[in-house]
């Protein structure tokens, strides 16, 4: 229980994170969309860092139905561990976007109305949740002392190289199809986002199972 417990919160915190930066980034840019994704990657990455840093010891941080899925695969956590996982971060995904909501004085309950669609897009997806999941399993492997500077790095980054801003996240995918804000993403444009996150967490299945 406390591992489920430690997957919601954590999750819950991060899309907190997420959506609140978003908001007063572009509540402080003036519409320059530059700035307010600068600072919402810059905060993203902080929050990864600390939330990774205190919670890894409790529940390993996945935070993540992708990062639960690979270790999963590795024969790390059982079939009832994962749904109890993906089950908490789905469930903290959106209790932490209606959180901030309440924060910035916003309707709780919202609908995005943002497209985020192509085919750019959606291989971008792919890439950057195979990116994250390939950051976390080397470093696990190989610089354990380092994972949440790795993925705090790795996500701050992707914000900057792919066309999709780098969800990387099932749970974030979702959480933000509630929200009308700068981080939002329209509903019916989410379950491509789903297939191209599951289809890299697929791939590691395999790759870490060699």
């Amino acid at each position: 229980m406390k591992k489920i417990l430690t997957e919601l919160a954590g999750t819950a915190l991060l899309l907190a994170v997420i959506t609140g930066s978003g908001i007063m980034g572009e509540q402080l840019s003036a519409g320059n969309n530059a700035i307010a994704l600068l600072g919402n990657s810059i905060a993203t990455g902080c929050g990864l860092y600390v939330l990774i840093t205190v919670l890894a010891p409790i529940s390993g941080a996945h935070l993540n139905p992708a990062v639960s899925m690979m270790f999963w695969g590795a024969r790390q956590l059982s079939i009832k561990e994962l749904l109890t996982y993906i089950l908490a971060q789905l469930s903290g995904g959106m209790l932490g976007v209606w959180l901030t909501h309440l924060l910035f004085s916003q309707t709780i309950i919202q609908t995005s109305t943002h497209p985020r669609f192509g085919l750019g897009i959606w291989v971008s997806e792919f890439v950057s949740t195979l990116l994250l999941l390939s950051a976390i399993w080397l470093g696990v492997k190989y610089a354990k002392s380092q994972v949440a500077m790795l993925v705090a790095m790795t996500v701050t980054a992707g914000y900057w190289f792919t066309a999709s801003t780098f969800f990387a996240n099932p749970a974030v995918a979702i959480a933000r199809g509630f929200t009308d804000t700068f981080v939002g993403i329209l509903p019916a444009h989410v379950p491509a986002f789903l297939c191209a996150q599951t289809l890299a967490a697929l791939l590691m299945i395999i790759l870490v199972r060699k």
